[in-house]
């Protein structure tokens, strides 16, 4: 699926979105993450920033391996509430595991975010990127 232009926009000029996975029981979790998009898929890396513990032992990660339905919600909050926006991205989710494919995703990130310059991304296997491909979009704009 393609997301239009006016997404992509929108999508582009926030800084934070949620992710949502849900594990093999139907139990949500959501974490905010950082994200870049290539195209119309949404990635969003596990770096350097502290964890709770190993990443492999992160709920997101290993939710992702039980179940690959997530989604995303970028949005972006005013308190005047004629300006709220957000947009909801639903669809499998999955690591990036091709070399040439997470280098990619890597320089998108790195693109949009300068801390990731001083963070060792390089390696899939200590930094795993999670690939988000949209299955189904909805964004929403206040009346104003």
């Amino acid at each position: 699926m393609r997301l239009e232009s006016g997404t992509v926009e929108f999508i582009e000029q926030q800084r934070v979105a949620r992710l949502a996975t849900v594990d093999a029981a139907g139990r949500p979790h959501i974490v905010p993450i950082c994200f870049a998009l290539g195209g119309s898929t949404l990635y969003t890396p596990v770096d350097e920033k502290p964890k709770r513990g190993h990443f492999t032992s992160l709920r997101r990660l290993r939710n992702i391996a039980d179940n690959p339905r997530a989604a995303v919600v970028v949005d972006d909050y005013s308190d005047d509430w004629t300006r709220l926006a957000f947009v909801l991205v639903r669809g499998p989710a999955h690591l990036v595991r091709d070399l040439a494919a997470h280098a990619a995703a890597i320089v998108l990130l790195r693109a949009r975010y300068p801390q990731y310059l001083a963070m060792a991304l390089d390696d899939p296997e200590r930094t795993p990127v999670v690939r988000i491909d949209p299955v189904h979009v909805l964004h929403w704009r206040a009346a104003g």
